[in-house]
């Protein structure tokens, strides 16, 4: 097994609920020296290629459908001709972002997609967004949370579409019971750890969203 995470980071806008602010998005590339995929399209398709090379790019993988997410995706699609895979929860997100092109294909809980000799499992993990998801890559370790749990708590749940109980259960029941040396990698900042968010879970219920 030969796949390995690399990652870049693109600066722009997230709009939502008439407010728009400036954000800087985590972008993961999961593969080998052949063929990868995409995990979100935030921004900017040259930087996004430019940590691809000349991979074969299998699919483009949307943790969710916010605009900060999703922007370019089609755009990469066409660049790359890979397809655009989506929880089918969030498409009234995504066509408020593009309401002309289609996701091409969609994502679903227990799905798995396979790319370098490594297997993505993905896990529908609601609350963010109402077809959140993350995908768990046991082989590398690792967990790509999207927009669900960043170092130090859930993601935000205060906009529409949003679910705070959602995010717990989807935390608690979905990402807390992966090996806690598991590493998150995040839509937004720093990594962490399975273990070290852990203990936090009923600190971050008190507090709510």
């Amino acid at each position: 097994m030969t796949a390995h995470v690399d990652h870049a980071v693109t600066s722009g806008t997230f709009s939502l609920d008439g407010q728009t602010f400036d954000v800087d998005n985590n972008v993961w590339v999961i593969g080998d020296d052949t063929e990868c995929v995409v995990v979100d399209a935030p921004h900017d398709v040259a930087a996004i290629r430019a940590v691809v090379g000349d991979r074969r790019v299998l699919a483009i993988l949307a943790t969710h459908a916010h605009d900060d997410h999703v922007r370019v995706a089609p755009e990469l699609a066409r660049a790359t001709g890979a397809p655009v895979l989506l929880h089918p929860a969030d498409r009234v997100l995504w066509d408020q972002v593009h309401p002309d092109t289609p996701p091409d294909g969609d994502l679903t809980d227990g799905q798995t997609v396979t790319v370098g000799g490594a297997t993505l499992r993905v896990l529908h993990t609601p609350g963010h967004s109402p077809g959140a998801c993350s995908l768990y890559a046991p082989e590398l370790g690792a967990v790509f949370t999207g927009d669900t749990l960043f170092a130090g708590g859930p993601g935000a749940t205060g906009r529409s579409y949003s679910d705070f109980g959602a995010i717990v259960e989807s935390i608690r029941t979905r990402l807390l019971t992966l090996p806690p040396e598991t590493v998150v990698h995040t839509g937004h900042g720093d990594d962490t750890s399975v273990g070290a968010e852990a203990p936090h879970l009923q600190e971050w219920i008190a507090r709510g969203h």
